[in-house]
Protein backbone atom coordinates (compact mmCIF):
# COMPACT_ATOMS: atom_id res chain seq x y z
CA UNK A 1 0.00 0.00 0.00
CA UNK A 2 3.03 2.28 0.99
CA UNK A 3 3.94 2.48 -3.45
CA UNK A 4 0.15 3.44 -3.88
CA UNK A 5 0.36 6.10 -2.19
CA UNK A 6 3.69 7.24 -2.88
CA UNK A 7 1.98 6.99 -6.62
CA UNK A 8 -0.83 9.51 -5.67
CA UNK A 9 1.03 12.22 -3.98
CA UNK A 10 3.12 12.36 -7.28
CA UNK A 11 0.20 12.28 -8.99
CA UNK A 12 -0.60 15.15 -7.04
CA UNK A 13 2.67 16.64 -7.21
CA UNK A 14 2.45 16.75 -10.98
CA UNK A 15 -0.52 18.63 -10.72
CA UNK A 16 -2.50 15.21 -12.46
CA UNK A 17 -5.00 15.03 -9.19
CA UNK A 18 -6.07 18.06 -6.64
CA UNK A 19 -5.33 16.83 -2.73
CA UNK A 20 -9.01 16.43 -2.46
CA UNK A 21 -8.71 13.75 -4.92
CA UNK A 22 -5.65 11.99 -3.43
CA UNK A 23 -7.07 12.29 -0.16
CA UNK A 24 -10.11 10.27 -0.96
CA UNK A 25 -8.14 7.54 -2.98
CA UNK A 26 -5.63 6.67 -0.24
CA UNK A 27 -8.65 6.84 2.12
CA UNK A 28 -9.69 4.34 -0.72
CA UNK A 29 -7.18 2.49 -0.19
CA UNK A 30 -7.02 2.29 3.16
CA UNK A 31 -10.53 1.08 2.96
CA UNK A 32 -9.16 -1.78 0.79
CA UNK A 33 -6.75 -2.94 2.97
CA UNK A 34 -9.17 -3.36 6.33
CA UNK A 35 -7.95 -3.62 9.42
CA UNK A 36 -4.26 -3.97 9.39
CA UNK A 37 -2.44 -5.60 12.08
CA UNK A 38 0.08 -3.08 14.15
CA UNK A 39 4.09 -3.54 13.06
CA UNK A 40 6.17 -2.24 15.24
CA UNK A 41 8.80 -0.10 13.09
CA UNK A 42 11.25 1.73 15.25
CA UNK A 43 13.11 2.55 12.17
CA UNK A 44 10.34 4.58 10.64
CA UNK A 45 9.72 6.12 13.81
CA UNK A 46 13.28 7.34 13.87
CA UNK A 47 12.97 8.86 10.22
CA UNK A 48 12.40 12.97 10.36
CA UNK A 49 10.08 15.00 8.35
CA UNK A 50 11.82 17.60 6.87
CA UNK A 51 10.07 21.01 5.50
CA UNK A 52 12.16 23.47 3.46
CA UNK A 53 10.43 26.82 2.54
CA UNK A 54 12.35 29.24 0.27
CA UNK A 55 11.24 32.37 -0.08
CA UNK A 56 11.83 34.74 -3.41
CA UNK A 57 12.28 37.52 -0.55
CA UNK A 58 14.78 35.00 1.10
CA UNK A 59 12.91 34.09 4.34
CA UNK A 60 13.44 30.73 4.32
CA UNK A 61 12.69 28.33 6.76
CA UNK A 62 14.62 25.38 7.59
CA UNK A 63 12.34 22.41 10.30
CA UNK A 64 13.39 19.24 11.19
CA UNK A 65 10.78 17.02 13.47
CA UNK A 66 10.96 13.78 14.32
CA UNK A 67 8.13 11.12 13.09
CA UNK A 68 6.98 10.80 17.07
CA UNK A 69 6.50 14.61 17.23
CA UNK A 70 5.09 15.16 13.98
CA UNK A 71 1.10 14.25 14.11
CA UNK A 72 0.32 16.74 16.97
CA UNK A 73 3.04 19.66 15.69
CA UNK A 74 1.38 19.67 12.18
CA UNK A 75 -2.41 19.58 13.40
CA UNK A 76 -1.24 22.14 15.96
CA UNK A 77 1.32 24.53 14.13
CA UNK A 78 -1.19 24.88 10.84
CA UNK A 79 -3.38 25.78 12.61
CA UNK A 80 -1.20 28.80 14.27
CA UNK A 81 0.43 29.52 10.82
CA UNK A 82 -2.84 30.01 9.12
CA UNK A 83 -3.40 32.83 11.26
CA UNK A 84 -0.05 34.35 11.24
CA UNK A 85 -0.75 37.07 8.35
CA UNK A 86 3.09 36.33 7.33
CA UNK A 87 3.04 32.44 7.58
CA UNK A 88 -0.48 32.19 5.88
CA UNK A 89 0.54 32.42 2.44
CA UNK A 90 3.17 29.85 2.80
CA UNK A 91 0.27 27.33 4.34
CA UNK A 92 -2.73 27.89 3.05
CA UNK A 93 -2.43 25.36 0.35
CA UNK A 94 -1.17 22.42 2.44
CA UNK A 95 -3.38 19.63 3.24
CA UNK A 96 -2.20 18.72 6.74
CA UNK A 97 -4.80 15.65 6.21
CA UNK A 98 -3.02 14.15 3.29
CA UNK A 99 0.66 14.95 4.78
CA UNK A 100 -0.62 13.08 8.26
CA UNK A 101 -1.89 10.27 6.16
CA UNK A 102 1.55 9.76 4.35
CA UNK A 103 3.07 9.74 7.68
CA UNK A 104 0.79 6.79 8.78
CA UNK A 105 1.84 4.62 5.72
CA UNK A 106 5.02 5.36 6.05
CA UNK A 107 5.82 7.03 3.03
CA UNK A 108 9.46 8.04 2.64
CA UNK A 109 11.33 10.41 0.24
CA UNK A 110 9.71 14.04 -0.59
CA UNK A 111 5.87 14.08 0.00
CA UNK A 112 5.21 18.06 -1.17
CA UNK A 113 6.42 20.14 -4.00
CA UNK A 114 4.86 23.35 -4.35
CA UNK A 115 6.09 26.53 -6.16
CA UNK A 116 4.47 29.56 -6.07
CA UNK A 117 3.75 31.73 -8.84
CA UNK A 118 6.09 34.46 -7.34
CA UNK A 119 8.97 31.57 -6.95
CA UNK A 120 8.31 30.85 -3.23
CA UNK A 121 9.22 26.75 -2.52
CA UNK A 122 7.36 24.53 -0.06
CA UNK A 123 9.34 21.03 -0.33
CA UNK A 124 8.38 18.03 2.65
CA UNK A 125 10.49 15.27 2.86
CA UNK A 126 10.55 12.03 5.42
CA UNK A 127 14.22 10.75 5.55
Amino acid sequence: MKDEVARILSMMEQGKIDADKAAELISLLKEKEGPSKKVSSSNYMDKTLKIRIQSHDNDNVNVNLPIRLCHAVLKAGHGIAASLPDSKKYVQDLDVDLILEAIDQKVEGQIVDITSGDGDKVAIFIE
